[in-house]
């Protein structure tokens, strides 16, 4: 071989290294000015409800959810009462999802005539990637006004006796695709009291929990304890719920047991009278809907 030859072919191998090593400090370069991506929690929760107690979920953003809460009677009234089917309680409920942090809802309960409104903001979310944050904190607060006619219509009544609030800071945590539980301590405040002998702030440490058992099936269950002497002028017992998520397409339909009548967080957390040892066990289900109001941009 010639010696131009030979330099030729020295040059072309020098040219194809130079080349390839540019390459690679150009894809460097290119790595090292994409930004981290952080990758967030989804599905904690199935719905925005654990069983009857509020869960730290929200609509997605441009979601409205339609959510029917239906409570029977109490299983001890007997045959008479076809063991608490022939009574029932039911809540009409819309929640919407402003943003990706942001949740507002209403609601209509027939037990005492309930109106109730809500707001829950994502202070933290759980992630992993750029930002790594092992939980996630909802902060959910409420207001709930009782429109039944006064007991004593002959007194000075006010309507700000109507109303009682209820605050929680939701901490939860997905630990696997089957696991998720949170705890929530809440505060109640109620603007008019039965008795003197009750407190009108009232305080509750609450507890639930998720299990999948399949891809559409899980269990759930939710339990608040009521802080004791707080409440004398009726029994007062802790809240307690267990029930199983069936998830089919658009819906979610929740059936369970508690002791609690009431279907917003203020009469959960004060008027649960019943006692699961006494047999005041009610059945309920919730049905939720998820329906698209505003797309997002990249669907449109």
């Amino acid at each position: 071989m010639k010696f131009h030859h030979i330099v030729f072919s020295g040059l072309i191998i020098f040219n194809a290294f130079t080349v390839a090593n540019a390459q690679d400090d150009l894809i460097s370069i290119m790595n090292k000015n994409e930004k981290p991506q952080i990758d967030y929690t989804t599905a904690t929760f199935k719905t925005t409800k654990i069983v009857i107690g509020t869960s730290c979920e929200n609509p997605p953003k441009g979601n409205l959810l339609f959510l029917i809460t239906h409570h029977f009677g109490a299983i001890n009234s007997g045959y008479e009462n076809l063991f608490g089917l022939k009574q029932a309680t039911i809540r009409l409920g819309a929640e919407y999802g402003v943003n990706d942090w942001l949740g507002l809802g209403v609601g209509l309960n027939t037990l005492e005539n309930t109106w109730d409104g809500f707001i829950k903001v994502k202070a933290l979310r759980q992630s992993t990637g750029a930002r790594n944050m092992p939980l996630t904190m909802t902060l959910f607060g409420s207001s709930a006004i009782y429109t039944t006619k006064w007991a004593d219509p002959d007194r000075q009544n006010y309507f700000s006796s109507r109303i009682s609030y209820a605050f929680q800071v939701i901490i939860a945590r997905k630990f696997n695709h089957r696991l998720s539980l949170q705890i929530s301590p809440t505060y109640v405040h109620k603007n008019l009291v039965v008795s003197a002998y009750d407190h009108n702030n009232i305080f509750s440490i609450g507890a639930g929990g998720r299990f999948k058992i399949s891809e559409r099936v899980s269990i759930n269950a939710d339990y608040y304890y009521l802080i004791p002497n707080q409440i004398e002028s009726q029994p007062a017992y802790s809240s307690f719920s267990a029930g199983v998520d069936i998830e089919t397409g658009g819906h979610v339909f929740q059936i369970f047991l508690t002791n609690s009548m009431g279907e917003n967080m203020e009469s959960i957390i004060t008027e649960t009278t019943g006692s699961w040892f006494n047999g005041n066990i009610f059945l309920g289900f919730n049905i939720s809907r998820i329906f698209t109001i505003i797309r997002p941009k990249e669907f449109k």
